[in-house]
This record gives structure tokens, sequence and C-alpha cells, in this order.
């Protein structure tokens, strides 16, 4: 929503469009339309958004559900500076408020609460208007309300064996480290069962029941063409993407549903995969859009012990049940 009587908001976020500097911040000698930004606004081509100059503080994950028309409406002036050169400007005008500041990565909104504490008095009741949650690339209107602790059991995937106990299935993310009591050596949340409240957990920060290469998003908001004339034509298309934020881009196969989800297939299994995560896609520099995770594939873990049962199975008998020779 843009403010009453303004052309365009200024963001600082770190992130480009393809409207850059050369049409916006450069005084050129010729007469301006009334209006700075009002060209802007005429409908052309489309505007693409692009990843920062400083790849470390790049923010386009976040951005990536941003509608065409807002994004025709903002400028990043920060997209071509690194953040060491923001400090530099800082200083130069004296702003040692902005250079004392230390960076937030955490949730901004709860200040310095501890996050599981936070989580068992509060919860996300209504998520209809979108929350910045959990890395999740959407701005929400969050609607609370009181949580109480839902006990239940860690369970190692390997062999069934009843670890030890938690407050809550909700206080964990896929891939992170389970601190269950009594026990020295780490263990690794797997999976959750929301309805009997376990969670599952595997030994070792490699554990291949961490491990994917199969998702499914529900439709992509796709930013700039929707969707890519690539993925229409072959209904397949070569990209990147990630589910978190500054993670490595991992190389990935789009195969397109005729409903606009997506499956993705990435060409090498990568670790923490979870339900609810975006999916952020990229081709080059250009972030372009991401679906919510809706679907995973089988594990790694999962596929292994599929083939050693198929390996190992016992030759069948011409008296086993339900089988008969064929003469």
């Amino acid at each position: 929503m843009m403010y009453s009587g303004a052309d365009a908001v200024a963001t600082g976020h770190y992130a480009r469009t393809s409207l850059e500097d050369e049409e916006v911040f450069e005084q050129k000698h010729t007469k301006r339309p009334d209006g700075l930004f009002r060209n802007r606004f005429e409908v052309r081509n489309p505007v693409k958004l692009l990843q920062a100059a400083d790849s470390f503080k790049d923010q386009t994950f976040f951005l990536s559900q941003v509608s065409q028309d807002a994004l025709r409406r903002t400028i990043f002036p920060l997209g071509e500076l690194t953040k060491d050169f923001v400090k530099k400007i800082a200083a130069e005008n004296r702003l040692h408020h902005v250079l004392q500041k230390k960076e937030s990565m955490g949730i901004c909104f709860i200040g310095k609460r501890n996050l599981e504490h936070f989580l068992l008095q509060v919860s996300v009741s209504d998520v209809s208007g979108g929350l910045l949650w959990a890395g999740a690339p959407v701005v929400m209107k969050p609607v609370f309300q009181y949580l109480q602790p839902r006990p239940g059991k860690f369970i190692s995937i390997e062999d069934n064996r009843v670890l030890g106990t938690h407050k809550g299935w909700f206080l964990y993310t896929l891939g992170q480290r389970a601190k269950i009591s009594g026990l020295s050596e780490p263990w690794y949340v797997v999976e959750k069962d929301g309805t009997k409240g376990d969670v599952l957990v595997a030994p070792r920060v490699d554990h291949p029941a961490l491990y994917r290469d199969l998702l499914r998003t529900n439709r992509v908001h796709w930013i700039a063409e929707e969707p890519p004339a690539a993925l229409v034509r072959d209904k397949m298309m070569e990209c990147h993407f990630r589910f978190r934020h500054q993670m490595a881009l991992v190389p990935c196969v789009l195969t397109l549903n005729q409903d606009g989800t997506v499956w993705v297939t990435a060409v090498k299994a990568v670790r923490g995969l979870a339900l609810g995560q975006f999916a952020v896609f990229y081709k080059g520099e250009e972030c372009l859009g991401s679906g919510k995770i809706l679907r995973l594939g089988p594990s790694a873990y999962t596929l292994q012990k599929g083939k050693n049962r198929t390996r190992v199975a016992p030759e069948v008998s011409s008296d086993s049940p339900g089988l008969h020779p064929t003469s």
C-alpha cells in the first residue's frame, strides 16, 4: 500500500530491480515528466527483482512474493551497495547510533525473549493476512492466541526407541539439533507427528533421513512472468532455489503442473527441507518468485531402506501364502 500522495516507496532491503539508477537517480539535461516516478507506472516491460550487489546481505528471499505493481513503485537505494560501504556513509555523516546498532537475525517482533518461551505463550492463529515467520518470504498480520504445552516423545527413526520427552513438537524445526535430557551425543529432528505429538530424531548431523531431493509447492507466485515462457513451452526448466535465507543456491529442475504448482527436483539431495517453508527460485541474478512447500519426497534414508529390503528379499517358494507356480 502506498502512502497518500507518494509516488513510490524507498526501502532499506538489499535488492535491486530492472528499473535501476539510470531511470530514477541520474540527473539528465532533459525535461522530467510531471511526477518523478510517473513513467515507472506506465505499462511497459515487466519489472524484474534482482539480487543485491552484496550477495551476503541480499534479501530477495523475503521479497519473492511481492506483486508486480508494488515492485514497480519501490526503489532500493542500498541495492548496489555493500554493507561495509553503507557503514562508511553512516560514519562520514556521524550517524554513530547506526554503526553501534547490532544486526538482528532473529524474529524481530519478539524482542530479546527466549524463542521457546515465546512459542509456549503464543501461536499464530490466523495467517490469512500473511506473516514473516520462520523465514517465510511474506509479510502478514499476525493474530496470536495462547498455546498450551503439548508434551511428547523423542523417538529414534532407526529403531523406534523412546529417547526422552519434549514440551511440544511445534518448538522444533526439521534439521535442528534436539536437546534431549540425559543424552550427550547429538540427535537431529527429521520428522514431526502433530497428531501424536512425537518428534522423530536421528543421530549425526549428516544422517540420510535429513536429506531429500524432491518437493512440491503450492501455486507459484511468479514476479515478472507468470509463469516463465521456457517453463510453459517445455513444461520443465532448469534454475536454482533456496528455502532458507543465505543458504547456497541449489541447482534444480522445475516441472510445471496444470494447476500452477511445481515439482522441484534438486540435482543433489538437500538437508532440512520442511513443509511450510518457501522454495524461492532464481535464474542468474533474477529472483523469479516462490511457492510454499506442500509435499516432500521420501528421504534418502527411506529410499535406502527400500533398496535394502529389495536386495535381501528371500526367495519365494511355491507354497508361499497367496502365490502359486505358473507351471
